[in-house]
C-alpha cells in the first residue's frame, strides 16, 4: 500500500510546528514545503535550525522549492531531516548535490515539474559523477553479475531514493487540481526504475490517491486534502482506505 505523507506549507514556525503536532499520531513522515518567493510566487518558513526545537517521532523531509538550493544544502543538511528533494528545474548543479546529500547518509530525491519530461531522469542518472559513486557505476554499467536492466534498477537505487512528480501545473499553493498527464509518468518510472521510490504530490485526495496507486506510486503526498479538511486525523484515514 502506498504511504501517505501529509506536506505542510507554513509562513512561520509556529504553524509549522502547529500542523506537524496535528498529524505526528497518523503517519510516520511529513513533508515540509520550504519556497523562496522566486521559484515559486509564495514564500515560506525557511529555518532550518528551528528544527531542532521540535521534539516529534515523525521523519521529516524537506521539499525545496527554491532556485539555487545548492547555496542553503548544508543548512537543511545539518538540520535534522532525513530526507532531502531537490527540483530538478531549480539547479545546474543537481548531480553534485546529489551525491553531497547522499554522502552524509541522508536520503535524497529528485522532483519533477509536471510540464518537465520523465527523460530528464535518464540523462540525470547518465551525468558526471564520482567514479566510485552509485550514480557512476549506473553510468557504465559496474554492477558485478546483474543483468543490465537490473543493474540500472540497483544503481539508480542507490542514487536516488525517491522520484517525486508534481501532479499539478502550479507549485506552492494548496487546493490546485491534480492532471491526469502525471499518471502515464507514473506508470513509466515505475516500469523503467522499480527499486526507486515514486511519489506524487498535488491535487491528492481519495479519488486522484486511487488513480496515482493504480498507476505503481509508492508515496501520496497531500497538503489541501489533510490540512483543510478541518479534521486531519479522519482526512489520513480516509485517503488511506481509498488506496
Amino acid at each position: 500500500m502506498p504511504e501517505i505523507i501529509p506536506a505542510i506549507i507554513a509562513k512561520d514556525f509556529l504553524e509549522l510546528e502547529k500542523k506537524i503536532k496535528l498529524i505526528e499520531s497518523y503517519v510516520n513522515w511529513v513533508q515540509l514545503d520550504v519556497s523562496d518567493g522566486k521559484f515559486t510566487t509564495m514564500k515560506t518558513w525557511n529555518s532550518p535550525g528551528e528544527l531542532k526545537q521540535i521534539d516529534t517521532k515523525l521523519n521529516l523531509e524537506v521539499h525545496l522549492m527554491i532556485f539555487e538550493p545548492e547555496k542553503e544544502i548544508d543548512k537543511w543538511i545539518n538540520s535534522g531531516v532525513k530526507r532531502i528533494l531537490i527540483h530538478y528545474e531549480s539547479t545546474e548543479q543537481l548531480p553534485d548535490l546529489i551525491e553531497k546529500i547522499k554522502n552524509i547518509g541522508l536520503e535524497v530525491g529528485v522532483v519533477l515539474n509536471l510540464q518537465t519530461p520523465i527523460e530528464v531522469v535518464d540523462e540525470l542518472l547518465a551525468g558526471p559523477f564520482d567514479s566510485a559513486s552509485p550514480t557512476a557505476m549506473l553510468r557504465s554499467g559496474n554492477n558485478n553479475d546483474l543483468l543490465p536492466e537490473q543493474g540500472d534498477e540497483v544503481a539508480a537505487s542507490k542514487a536516488i531514493d525517491v522520484i517525486q512528480l508534481m501532479g499539478i501545473s502550479e507549485i506552492g499553493y494548496y487546493g490546485h487540481p491534480f492532471s491526469d498527464r502525471v499518471i502515464p509518468k507514473i506508470f513509466s518510472l515505475k516500469a523503467k526504475y522499480s527499486n526507486v521510490k515514486i511519489a506524487v504530490d498535488g491535487g491528492i485526495n481519495s479519488e486522484t490517491a486511487q488513480k496515482a496507486a493504480q498507476a505503481g506510486a509508492d508515496i501520496l503526498v497531500a497538503g489541501s486534502a489533510v490540512f483543510e479538511s478541518g479534521d486531519a486525523r479522519k482526512a489520513i484515514e480516509e485517503l488511506k482506505q481509498s488506496i
